[in-house]
C-alpha cells in the first residue's frame, strides 16, 4: 500500500499519540550507557553483508566512546546472527528486546525478519533504524520506530528495467527470486514494469535459499524469449547465475540486481565471470569514493584493523551507525524514544561515506532517495548515472 506526505503524518502522529508509556520511559539507556541492537546475518546468504557491517559499526562506536561517548553515554553494540533462519531470527529478537533490553535496533538483516520483528518492536517502543533491506515495508505503513536507509527495491528495480530499456533496447523482462518477501518485491517492480514502462513481463522462477544449479532455470527463461533478468537471490547464487549464463552462451541476456546484489566483491570475482551485471542501488560502489578524503581514511583503518578491504557490508554499518550517533547527540542528553524521534526526523545532511543526501522529516521516515545504476566492468562497479 502506497500513502501520500499528509496520510503518512497522520499515521505517524495517532502512533505517537497511541504510545505515550514507550515515548515516556526508555529501555536500554542509563547514565553512562546506550544499548544498540542488531538481528544480523554474518553466517548465512547474506552474510557478506553483515558481518562486514557489524564490524564497522563496532570500530566506529569504539571511536566515539574513545572520545567520551555521546553526552557521557557509552555505546555498546550487541550482535546476534541468524543466518537468515527466521525462527532464530524470533529467538534474537526476543533476547535482545525482552532480556538485554536494548534501546534502539540498527542494520538487522533480511526483509522477511524485520517485517516479522515490527510488532514486538513497536509494542516496545524500539526504533529500527537503518535495516540491511530496502523492502518498502520498512517504512510503510508508516510508523514513529521504522527509518529506512535509502530507495526502496521495488524502485530501484522500475529504474533498472527503464536504464536498460533505454539504453540496451530491453523488452522482455523476467525475474529468478527467493520467494520471500524480499523476492516478492524485485518480483512486483519487474511485473509493473509493464504498465509503467511499456516492457513484457514474461516469466519466473523461483529457487530455494541453498540452491545452485541454475542451468534449467535459465534455459526456462531463455526459452521464454526473456532477455532482461531481475535477481533477489543469495550473493553466492547470483554470482553462479551470472557463471553459468555465460557458460551457456547466454550472452545477449542482461542481468539486474537491486541494492541486495550491489556488492565490491560480486565485481572482484576472477575471470570476468561477472562482467556486464547491472545493479540499481542507493548508492555508489565504495570504489568510487576512494578520492575523497574522509572515505580513504575511514578505508584504510578499517583495513588496519580487519586486514582486508571494507566492501559494501562495511560501507552500509559505517554510515548507518554515523548517522544513528548523529542522531543520539541531537537528542540531547535526556535521551528516550520521544527525544530519539524528534532527532532523527531531524536529519539532514550528505553522508561522508556514501556521498548521497540523507533527509528525514515527521513524514518522510526513509533516508536516502537516490538510485545509482552501476555496471560491472573489467572487474569494478562503474556508475553509469543516477535517478
Amino acid at each position: 500500500m502506497r500513502m501520500n506526505k499528509l496520510t503518512i503524518a497522520a499515521a505517524l502522529t495517532l502512533s505517537t499519540a497511541i504510545a505515550p508509556q514507550a515515548m515516556a520511559q526508555s529501555q536500554g539507556v542509563t547514565d553512562t550507557e546506550i544499548l544498540v541492537g542488531s538481528n544480523n546475518d554474518m553466517s548465512g546468504i547474506f552474510a557478506a553483508f553483515g558481518a562486514p557491517a557489524m564490524d564497522a559499526t563496532r570500530q566506529y562506536f569504539e571511536e566515539v566512546n574513545a572520545k567520551g561517548g555521546v553526552h557521557g553515554r557509552k555505546l555498546r553494540l550487541i550482535a546476534e546472527d541468524h543466518g537468515y533462519q527466521m525462527p532464530k531470527a524470533m529467538q534474537n529478537l526476543n533476547k535482545l528486546v525482552n532480556s538485554d533490553k536494548v534501546f534502539v535496533m540498527l542494520l538487522s538483516l533480511g526483509t522477511p525478519i524485520n517485517i516479522a520483528s515490527f510488532p514486538l518492536l513497536e509494542q516496545k517502543g524500539i526504533a529500527n533504524v537503518g535495516p540491511l533491506t530496502s523492502a518498502r515495508q520498512m517504512i510503510d505503513p508508516p510508523s514513529p520506530y521504522k527509518y529506512a536507509g535509502f530507495s526502496s527495491y521495488y524502485d530501484q528495480t522500475l529504474a533498472g528495467i527503464e536504464y536498460l530499456r533505454d539504453n540496451e533496447g530491453a523488452k522482455v523482462v523476467c525475474s529468478m527470486i527467493l520467494p520471500t518477501d524480499f523476492g516478492k518485491e524485485i518480483q512486483e517492480g519487474a511485473k509493473d514494469s509493464v504498465d509503467k514502462l511499456g516492457v513484457t513481463y514474461a516469466a519466473e522462477t523461483t529457487h530455494k535459499p541453498d540452491e545452485q544449479d541454475f542451468v534449467g532455470s535459465l534455459t526456462k527463461l531463455k526459452n521464454e524469449g526473456c532477455d532482461t533478468i531481475a535477481l533477489a537471490l543469495g550473493i553466492r547464487q547470483l554470482i553462479t547465475v551470472l557463471g553459468t549464463a555465460k557458460k551457456l552462451g547466454m550472452d545477449d541476456m542482461k542481468f539486474l540486481g537491486s541494492s541486495a546484489a550491489f556488492h565490491t566483491a560480486v565485481a572482484k570475482v576472477p575471470e570476468g565471470i561477472t562482467d556486464g551485471f547491472y545493479a540499481a542501488a542507493g548508492w555508489p560502489d565504495l570504489t568510487t569514493r576512494m578520492d575523497d578524503p574522509y572515505v580513504k581514511e575511514w578505508v584504510e583503518s578499517y583495513q588496519a584493523e580487519f586486514g582486508e578491504f571494507p566492501g559494501t557490508g562495511a560501507l552500509l554499518g559505517r554510515s548507518a551507525a554515523e548517522g544513528l550517533v548523529m542522531a543520539f547527540e541531537a537528542a540531547g542528553p535526556d535521551l528516550n524514544a520521544e527525544s530519539f524521534q524528534k532527532a532523527m526526523e531531524s536529519l539532514s545532511f550528505t553522508d561522508p561515506i556514501t556521498g548521497v543526501l540523507i533527509d528525514y522529516s515527521a513524514d518522510d521516515h526513509k533516508g536516502g532517495d537516490a538510485i545509482i545504476i552501476s555496471q560491472i566492468q573489467d572487474g569494478a562497479w562503474k556508475t553509469l548515472g543516477e535517478k
